[in-house]
């Protein structure tokens, strides 16, 4: 057990202490205390590894099941003796300007919260240094926590958010520069950022319904004066959503706006194609006529006749030229 355990303390009126190795031991001493409780972190533990956690925490097996298996949506259930939430915090990459996604699940019960992370996204070690400098907000015990954690993780989509603002507007500038830039590049990196803001929007959409019930009370384990703090997260992930659904219409106006740029641009390139070809079809067509093999045609035997129908072509060349010109076609 102990690779998988990251952190594990009990937390006495607000206030850190060591507590017995055994988490038998040290839930006991939670519960003895009576203001006291315990937090123990896992990162990707195996089945075999959360067996005793199981067993010493009473976890519900579906619970438990959907901690060691991951790829959950976030959602807030209700078992007889613990409180079981999913979080998925998502980071940005600024070096691939992409958006990756991680699992968060808290197990909430009586003086114990146990925190099983998945994947490198989650901020539990800031939060829990965060939470032991602010010893007024841990005195709600198991509460604070649910409410630290699920803080962090909405206040970082907001960043996230902005982050994926910026590259949105980098991308409609190179869209409607005059220059166009790489046609193909500009499609890929359209789709690759709706695909970020698919990842965005799997992560922060569900979320929603489970802070809604923390936001409207009566949730067994949470703390009954805790509806404020959680109406405040609610509030910026409200924010958050608002803002990715923003960012999706947007891309897909940006992508509409590219298509239609694209074709007016193979418009142009086929009207220029139809203006030369229709220069370069009054000489052909001249040039054939007087290339047919016939001994009686007019003017064939004029000296004068070469540079009189040279002449004749390239004036009408040329007013072909001015009259494409003018309405744009050259």
């Amino acid at each position: 057990m102990r690779p998988v355990i990251v952190d594990s303390a009990i937390y006495r009126d607000g206030r850190r202490t060591d507590g017995p190795a055994d988490l038998s031991d040290a839930l006991d001493e939670a519960r003895a205390a009576g203001d006291a409780f315990l937090w123990v972190g896992l990162h990707e533990p195996t089945e075999a590894e959360f067996d005793h956690v199981t067993s010493e925490f009473a976890l519900h097996p579906l619970a438990v099941e959907d901690a060691l298996k991951a790829h959950q949506r976030p959602k807030l259930e209700v078992y007889d003796d613990s409180l079981f939430a999913v979080l998925k915090p998502i980071v940005y990459e600024p070096e691939s300007d992409r958006v990756s996604s991680g699992e968060l699940m808290l197990f909430v019960g009586d003086s114990f919260v146990v925190t099983v992370r998945h994947g490198e996204g989650a901020p539990l070690a800031e939060v829990r240094r965060r939470l032991e400098a602010d010893p007024e907000l841990l005195k709600h015990g198991p509460t604070s926590v649910l409410y630290a954690v699920s803080d962090a993780i909405v206040d970082h989509y907001l960043d996230v958010a902005g982050e994926l603002q910026v590259d949105l507007e980098e991308l409609e500038a190179d869209v409607f520069a005059p220059s166009g830039g790489n046609p193909a590049n500009t499609a890929e990196r359209i789709y690759t950022a709706k695909r970020q803001v698919l990842e965005f929007r799997r992560a922060s959409g569900p979320l929603a319904g489970p802070l809604a019930r923390l936001t409207a009370g009566s949730v067994p384990f949470v703390h009954e004066r805790a509806q404020p703090f959680f109406r405040d997260v609610n509030d910026h992930l409200l924010r958050s959503n608002e803002q990715v659904e923003g960012l999706d219409r947007l891309l897909s106006d940006v992508l509409s706006a590219h298509l239609a740029q694209m074709g007016v641009r193979q418009n142009d390139d086929m009207r220029k194609i139809s203006a030369w070809a229709a220069m370069a079809a009054v000489p052909t067509m001249v040039a054939g006529i007087y290339g047919m093999n016939f001994d009686h045609m007019p003017e064939l035997r004029w000296v004068g006749s070469y540079p009189v129908v040279i002449a004749v072509m390239s004036g009408i060349v040329f007013m072909l030229y001015r009259m494409f010109k003018r309405r744009g076609w050259m």
